[in-house]
C-alpha cells in the first residue's frame, strides 16, 4: 500500500474526496411483450428470457447510481 511522504491538509483531502463522482448505470431499451423497458446492459438477456422482472430492475438501477 502506498504511504504518503507528507501529511495532506484537511482542505486538500476534502477537495479530493468531493471531486469523485460515481457514474450512473447505462440503461438500454428492451422490448418485452410489446412494452419497452430500460434495463442495465448486463441484465438484457435475463430480462428477455423472463428470469428478471424489468419493472423492478429499472427502479433498482435508478436508485443506485
Amino acid at each position: 500500500m502506498a504511504v504518503p511522504k507528507r501529511k495532506m491538509s484537511r482542505s486538500n483531502t476534502r477537495h479530493r474526496r468531493s471531486s469523485w463522482r460515481a457514474t450512473p448505470v447505462a440503461l438500454v431499451p428492451v422490448t418485452v411483450d410489446g412494452t419497452t423497458h430500460r434495463v442495465p446492459r448486463r441484465l438484457v438477456r435475463a430480462v428477455q428470457r423472463g428470469l428478471v422482472d424489468p419493472a423492478t430492475t429499472t427502479a433498482t438501477a435508478r436508485r443506485n447510481p
